[in-house]
């Protein structure tokens, strides 16, 4: 028999009791406690219904009847060690195959995107016999302490930087080193990437990686230049290193035009290793690393067996493939594509009305609306991203904030997210702005 139901106070106590302070909720000084939830929509403990722009985990919406389907009707049947054989595994291996470049055609399969990138870390490593990886500014790949160690947005608040961790400026083009004014943004900073590969060879040390979200989250919901990433691949390969797509934010077709993130810089890239999680499970705990034959021959020529016990159990290859039939019969690639279209220019329309708004950018359902103080220097406008969220969650729409300054409102909701909601949230918006205006008068 379930448990009784809590009120909000006595749950919100006992978590206070029990759980680590360090794990922080949303809205912290008046929490939203959440009972239920379907399609882009949660349902607080009042039955009152909240438009989730946040959960890009659940990525083809909550509680996808098909996904429930196809999870139940396994776990009724069979879950088991993934060392058993059996159809799923490779049969979703496959499927995934289908969607990314010829090379990257071997998988292995974990419970989390931090586990995946300490893979892709370890894979690169066996195969380069090199250490040093480099890692964009403000990223975040994860919380092993392998993956804190290559995530400045958690390791300068912690034991700092290790010297075999190498840190490039961040190609974000409206606030960065190099701005959009710059004859040819992509090169100058690949080139800073190329002085990072020579200062750490001039010292004796070796690349083993360049690690990259194809689109930087945690850094302010950044666009990369297009040619960057071929240009800084060339660079860590010539150095013996090799390319790590972290892809754990915006895969399976978030941003609309393509399945992967990565495409966005053109069809002629393709990374050594691709590292997958959040929206791979729609809300269930799975993830991947796709990458070659050559490296994961090197991985496996160690004879040190690898295996994960959960990794590519029956239940989590059929909820996969689940997921995967889900964007394609619902055309939520074109969803990503028309919506986030719509919304963009929603906002670049606000943004002619409300000088706080500094910038939007993004790609399908993954953008940023970048708030500043002042259209000269940009300063980040902390506190009024901070109003915007708290204004939007009394609107019962639940959204959140990142970049280095906390201004910058991003969207990545659900791919079921449909016009009429990017309209509401549009609508919304304009009022908080301009409430905030008549405020400073």
């Amino acid at each position: 028999m379930a448990e009784e139901l809590y009120t909000k106070q006595r749950t919100l106590q006992m978590r206070k009791s029990f759980i680590g302070a360090s794990c922080k909720l949303f809205y912290s000084d008046d929490p939203v406690k959440i009972m239920r939830a379907k399609g882009q929509y949660l349902y607080d403990e009042q039955g009152r219904r909240y438009l989730d722009c946040i959960s890009n985990v659940h990525h083809v919406g909550h509680s996808h009847p098909a996904v429930v389907k196809e999870a139940s009707q396994q776990m009724e049947l069979l879950n088991t060690n993934a060392r058993f054989l059996h159809d799923n595994i490779v049969q979703y291996a496959q499927r995934l195959s289908e969607t990314l470049p010829g090379k990257l055609n071997v998988f292995y399969f974990l419970n989390s995107g931090s586990e995946a990138n300490d893979l892709a870390l370890r894979l690169a490593r066996q195969y380069t016999h090199h250490k040093d990886v480099i890692v964009l500014d403000h990223a975040y790949h994860g919380n092993l302490t392998s993956l804190i160690d290559i995530s400045p947005y958690k390791f300068r608040n912690l034991d700092g930087q290790k010297k075999w961790v190498h840190v490039a400026p961040l190609p974000d083009t409206y606030r960065g080193k190099y701005r959009e004014g710059h004859q040819n943004v992509a090169q100058a900073y690949a080139d800073e990437v190329k002085c990072l590969i020579d200062n750490a060879d001039k010292n004796g040390r070796k690349i083993a990686a360049f690690f990259a979200e194809s689109l930087p989250s945690v850094g302010g919901q950044i666009i990369l230049p297009t040619g960057y990433f071929q240009r800084v691949a060339e660079y860590v390969r010539a150095a013996g290193g090799v390319f790590v797509a972290d892809e754990v934010q915006v895969g399976f077709g978030r941003v609309g035009k393509h399945f992967w993130g990565f495409q966005l810089q053109g069809e002629e890239f393709t990374p050594d290793i691709v590292t997958m999680g959040k929206p791979i499970g729609n809300g269930h705990p799975i993830a991947c690393v796709a990458t070659t034959q050559e490296i994961a021959s090197a991985f496996s020529a160690t004879g040190v067996e690898f295996f994960n016990t959960f990794g590519g159990n029956p239940v989590s290859c059929a909820i996969g493939l689940a997921v995967l039939d889900v964007i394609e019969n619902e055309q939520l690639q074109e969803n990503a594509t028309k919506v986030g279209d719509f919304f963009m220019k929603l906002m670049n329309d606000l943004k002619e009305k409300h000088p706080v708004i500094g910038d939007v950018r993004g790609c399908g359902l993954f953008i940023g609306v970048d708030l500043i103080k002042d259209k000269e220097t940009r300063d980040p406008a902390t506190k009024e991203a901070e109003e915007a969220v708290r204004r939007l969650k009394d609107d019962f729409i639940v959204m959140s904030t990142d970049g280095p300054g906390r201004n910058v409102l991003k969207l990545k909701p659900p791919m079921c997210f449909s016009m009429e909601d990017a309209q509401l949230v549009a609508e919304k918006l304009d009022q908080i702005f301009t409430d905030i205006s008549n405020k400073k008068r």
